[in-house]
């Protein structure tokens, strides 16, 4: 998977363990949701392009560093919301998008009911984020719509092999971190072995 990576940091590893557990309260959901969301979305941070930036310190001149492109969040309601904060924390400035898109049950494809998003020119980078990639439909919809970026990260906490395959044959130069690549999607299109329905057990509406 030439342009997957996963994030195997044990903060990571011991965060998603915690979200697979059935035991996990949705208050510790919510916590290592937010944490491994961080380490994600830092993970994704070091794919971003620097330049030089003279700056003055208290005792002389010197050169640092800064980020060279602008970037844009975006995430796909509701799911989503969950990894939105953190990513505000880290990109305090960036302009945020919201793709309103509720799977069919029976099809498991994606219809669109909402959409927000800002400007996004050719030297923009997206940072998309949705803490689920089964089996790509929702996401496919949305980069549809924002490929004239000049770069898209999707950060994603769980990703099913037919997912990935659906992204990248139609999108290869998209660049996915994740916590993990499970081993497939059941019968009814849930990623296996997961962690249940995510927006169900972050928002508490099992």
């Amino acid at each position: 998977m030439q342009h997957v990576t996963i994030l195997d940091h044990p903060l990571a590893q011991d965060a998603l363990t915690h979200l697979r557990d059935t035991t996990t309260t949705t208050p510790d959901f919510r916590k290592y949701s937010e944490l491994i969301s961080k380490l994600l979305i830092e993970e994704a941070a070091a794919l971003l392009p620097v330049s030089k930036k003279p700056v003055t310190t208290p005792l002389t001149d010197t050169d640092g560093l800064v980020l060279r492109e602008e970037i844009v969040l975006m995430t796909i309601l509701r799911a989503g919301l969950s990894m939105l904060t953190p990513a505000m924390h880290l990109f305090p400035k960036a302009p945020v998008g919201f793709a309103g898109l509720a799977r069919d049950e029976q099809t498991a494809l994606a219809k669109e009911y909402y959409w927000k998003l800002p400007r996004i020119t050719e030297q923009d980078t997206v940072l998309l984020l949705d803490p689920m990639l089964a089996t790509g439909g929702s996401l496919l919809h949305v980069l549809k719509k924002i490929h004239t970026a000049k770069q898209i990260i999707l950060i994603t906490i769980v990703c099913a092999p037919e997912g990935i395959k659906t992204l990248t044959a139609a999108f290869p130069d998209i660049r996915i971190i994740t916590a993990a690549v499970d081993e497939k999607l059941n019968d009814k299109k849930y990623i296996v072995p997961g962690l249940g329905d995510f927006g169900d057990r972050y928002f508490a509406t099992e």
